[in-house]
């Protein structure tokens, strides 16, 4: 429910929540720290830094929707994920198959072979629906916590996408215990409209969860530390091996350093 009551301005890199007037669990919340790196170093100026989310409101009107509390510490919530490359793709499926055109061709700025690697079709029979293709794009972006913290990864919900045809696949799993690459998935629902992609448009959002609700996220540069390195190997490829991974948790719970958080110098 919106409130018509004035805020405060957001946080540069963390989460701040209103002051309640039903009680003061929100501002004694402790914050939950969370790193962020980038798992190959090639190309890497390609990737932009983690924003928390901010929608400009030219309304200054406390009525307005721009000035509710609650819109504004859910929106602080996330932070953006922006896309790296420029992509516009035309699909035609078969009976058996699909054609997948490169709509820019020779005036896309990523060269063809280089494209296949980025972005990525399910094989068909992996599909949730058979005419209803699903392509990933895997990213560099990995983040850590030493707090029991689970990311949370949205489509950009405050920003309008009226070229994506489809629906992102979203998930969630505990970054203290599995930090791993993000992928970005895509489910193409109208296979008669391209899919079109920018660089430095919102690809997707994360959002950070723990025990407590109320506690904002300090999210932070990290150090790929050789511990951390370590770890991330060994939970590395288990998907191509082992089906269902949250089953693996409770292992890699045991076998986690007791630290993988360190701030990048």
């Amino acid at each position: 429910m919106l409130r018509n009551l004035f805020s405060k301005g957001a946080g540069a890199t963390e989460t701040e929540p209103e002051p309640s007037s039903e009680g003061s669990a929100v501002s004694e919340s402790r914050a939950y720290t969370v790193g962020w790196l980038l798992n190959v170093e090639g190309a890497s100026v390609i990737w932009d830094t983690p924003r928390p989310v901010r929608i400009e409101s030219q309304s200054k009107d406390p009525r307005s929707v721009g000035q509710c509390p609650s819109v504004l510490d859910f929106d602080r919530r996330h932070f953006v994920i922006n896309c790296p490359i420029d992509v516009h793709l035309r699909l035609n499926l078969t009976g058996g198959g699909m054609e997948i055109t490169n709509v820019l061709a020779e005036k896309s700025p990523i060269r063809a072979e280089a494209l296949q690697r980025w972005i990525v079709f399910q094989p068909r029979h992996e599909w949730r629906h058979p005419q209803r293709p699903v392509l990933q794009m895997l990213t560099s972006y990995v983040f850590v916590s030493d707090d029991p913290v689970y990311v949370n990864q949205y489509p950009p919900l405050f920003h309008y996408t009226p070229d994506r045809p489809g629906i992102q696949i979203s998930g969630r799993f505990p970054i203290d215990i599995w930090p791993r690459p993000l992928q970005w998935a895509f489910e193409w629902h109208d296979t008669t409209k391209d899919l079109i992609l920018r660089r430095g448009e919102p690809l997707f959002y994360v959002r950070f969860d723990g025990p407590d609700p109320a506690a904002p996220t300090r999210l932070i540069e990290a150090k790929k530390t050789p511990e951390l390195e370590s770890y991330m190997a060994s939970i590395s490829g288990v998907t191509e091996i082992v089906g269902q991974t949250y089953s693996l948790f409770k292992t890699a719970r045991e076998r986690r350093p007791a630290r993988l958080l360190y701030p990048k110098d």
